[in-house]
C-alpha cells in the first residue's frame, strides 16, 4: 500500500495552479501548488514540493508577476533535493505587442552542487499571437549571472580553479498556449537558449511542454515533459536532465 501511495504522489500529483499571461487585466492571479510524501519503517522517504505564482498590477500600465518553488526529497537519510527557485518579472505595458519588461532569479541547486545563481537584466517581449486564453510569444533579454559553486572542478578545464562563474547572457524566450479540438486538448510550453555573451562554451537550454486535458471547469489530467541542458558543469555530472510526468491541475482562476 505504502508503494502504491508513493508512485500516486510522483505520477499524479494534483496541484492548485495555472499559467498566468501579463497581458490579463485581472488586477491580481494568484495560484499554490503543493505536494509532499513521507514514509518511515524500512524505507525511509520524504519528499515536499511547493509552488506559488503572482501576478498584479503595481500600477496601471506595469505587471509584476513572481514565481517561487521549493522541493526537498530524501531517501533512506540521504537528500536528494533542496532546491530555491525565484523567478520575478516587471512587465510595462503589457497589453502592447511590443512591451519591455525586467527580471529577477534568485536559485539553488543541491544535485549541480549550486550554492547560490543570481540573474538581473531586462528586455523586450512580441506577442506573435493572442486570442483569449490563446498566445504565442517570443522574447529577447540580456543578464548579468553570478553563480557561487561548492566545487572548483568542472567539466570544462578553463573553470577550474574557482568556485564563481559570472558572466553576461542573452537569452531568447518562446512560450505559447493553444486550445485544440474544440478546447477539448490544451498544448502549452515554455522554452528559452540562453549562451554567454563572452563564452561560446557556456550556455544552457530548456523545454517545458505540457498537454492538458479538461475533465471540468477547474481541473484538468496533464501530461508535463522537461528537459534541461547545462554546457558547463561539475566534474563527473551529467549535462542533461530530463522528467516525464503526469497529474491533474486544480485552475484557481
Amino acid at each position: 500500500m505504502q508503494k502504491l501511495i508513493f508512485y500516486l504522489f510522483i505520477c499524479f500529483p494534483l496541484s492548485l495552479s495555472a499559467q498566468i499571461n501579463e497581458s490579463d487585466t485581472l488586477r491580481t492571479k494568484a495560484s499554490l501548488s503543493l505536494t509532499g510524501f513521507y514514509q518511515e519503517g524500512n524505507v525511509q522517504t520524504k519528499i515536499f514540493r511547493a509552488e506559488s505564482e503572482v501576478g498584479f498590477r503595481p500600477w496601471e500600465k506595469a505587471v509584476f508577476k513572481t514565481n517561487n518553488s521549493y522541493v526537498f526529497q530524501e531517501f533512506g537519510n540521504q537528500k536528494a533535493d533542496e532546491d530555491v527557485l525565484s523567478l520575478n518579472f516587471l512587465y510595462l505595458d503589457p497589453e502592447k505587442k511590443f512591451h519591455p519588461f525586467l527580471l529577477g532569479f534568485v536559485s539553488t541547486h543541491f544535485r549541480r552542487q549550486i550554492d547560490l545563481r543570481l540573474l538581473t537584466g531586462g528586455g523586450m517581449t512580441y506577442q506573435i499571437l493572442e486570442s483569449g486564453s490563446e498566445w504565442l510569444k517570443v522574447s529577447v533579454s540580456v543578464e548579468y549571472e553570478q553563480t557561487d559553486f561548492a566545487s572548483r572542478d568542472f567539466n570544462r578545464d578553463e573553470y577550474d580553479g574557482s568556485r564563481e562563474i559570472n558572466t553576461f547572457r542573452g537569452t531568447i524566450w518562446i512560450s505559447g498556449r493553444y486550445q485544440l479540438f474544440s478546447n477539448s486538448m490544451i498544448l502549452s510550453h515554455e522554452s528559452y537558449y540562453q549562451p554567454s555573451l563572452e563564452k561560446r562554451n557556456n550556455y544552457r537550454w530548456r523545454a517545458d511542454l505540457k498537454l492538458e486535458l479538461p475533465i471540468w471547469e477547474f481541473l484538468n489530467f496533464n501530461v508535463n515533459y522537461l528537459r534541461t541542458f547545462e554546457r558547463v558543469v561539475i566534474e563527473n555530472q551529467k549535462q542533461k536532465d530530463e522528467i516525464l510526468t503526469f497529474g491533474f491541475t486544480v485552475k484557481s482562476f
